[in-house]
């Protein structure tokens, strides 16, 4: 099997850096890396273009047109029979490409969708975002721990699909706002076969700080609304919780001055809640102090979501 890895890039050269180091040592040879320069003013071209002794390798730059497109560039240049797409900020681990192709050939896949994980040198905030992003606990839980994969929807950090997927039913139609949950849910309804593949994951090395990671859970709070643009059913209850969530949280003053038995009731919530996302958040990571950090994240992620999603329902 042919893969043609495509990477939109924008203003990481860092980080291009180690996602093409980590490609260079997987076990596959019939691949082909394109990277799209998206409009970025510190470009990545000199930085990559030793990777082209080690691998085949194609650089293109663009005007910035957003992810999605920038995506849809790099597979009309792309010779493979798959097209697999990844985010910038990630690095593969080991065995990545094996453990995909064995996947794809044994479940018959048409595209796929992988879970993204903190690798082992990443900061303690890192693994807190980590945590949130990717917890039960939190709307985390769908990204990558699903029971039944067929009720995946890939993610553009790591995702792919074949090239009679795309001919079918086109590339990304939207430049940047959940434009890889939209092609998912378009798979889908087209009939092909699109499932999470559990050992293809990614370490995801987001740089974030508190203030662009509650930014980022805000948009993605819109862009679930927006998505329901083009997919009607796009909108379930598990994607409203952060509102409630949000909203119960703010309304706690208020129970608590005219409503004192809710207020006990919904206190009593919250405090599992925390008590919950604490231990598991402790338990997964080893240490406390990432405990703690994951229930900062896991508040902030939640709560930005909701506003996020409200914004988009009353100003769409």
């Amino acid at each position: 099997m042919f893969f043609s890895i495509i990477i939109p890039v924008f203003n990481r050269p860092d980080e291009v850096v180690a996602l093409l180091e980590s490609i260079c040592f997987q076990d596959i040879h019939q691949l082909e890396v394109i990277v799209v320069e998206d409009g970025s003013t510190l470009s990545c071209g000199e930085r990559i273009a030793s990777f082209g002794e080690r691998l085949s390798l194609r650089y293109v730059s663009q005007e910035n047109t957003g992810q999605g497109f920038a995506r849809n560039h790099g597979i009309s240049l792309a010779r493979g029979d798959f097209f697999i797409f990844f985010d910038s900020d990630c690095v593969l681990p080991e065995g990545y490409f094996v453990a995909l192709e064995k996947a794809i050939q044994s479940r018959n896949l048409d595209a796929f969708g992988g879970p993204d994980d903190a690798g082992a040198g990443f900061s303690a905030f890192q693994k807190a975002m980590n945590f949130s992003m990717t917890s039960f606990w939190t709307t985390g839980g769908i990204r990558g721990k699903l029971k039944n994969a067929t009720k995946f929807q890939a993610r553009g950090f790591n995702m792919g699909f074949s090239r009679t997927v795309f001919e079918r039913i086109g590339g990304f139609i939207d430049p940047n706002m959940a434009e890889d949950i939209e092609i998912s849910m378009r798979i889908k309804k087209a009939g092909f076969r699109l499932e999470l593949v559990k050992d293809a994951y990614v370490f995801h090395h987001r740089k974030n700080t508190f203030v662009s990671f509650l930014k980022q859970s805000f948009q993605f709070g819109r862009n679930r609304v927006h998505i329901s643009t083009y997919h009607p059913d796009a909108v379930r209850l598990v994607h409203i919780l952060p509102a409630l969530f949000l909203l119960g949280l703010l309304a706690l003053p208020i129970f608590f001055l005219l409503l004192p038995s809710m207020w006990k009731i919904v206190a009593a919530v919250y405090s599992s809640w925390c008590l919950g996302v604490l231990v598991s958040a402790t338990l997964t990571s080893g240490s406390a102090y990432i405990g703690i950090l994951s229930l900062v994240t896991s508040i902030g992620q939640l709560g930005a979501y909701g506003a996020g999603f409200m914004r988009q329902c009353f100003f769409r």
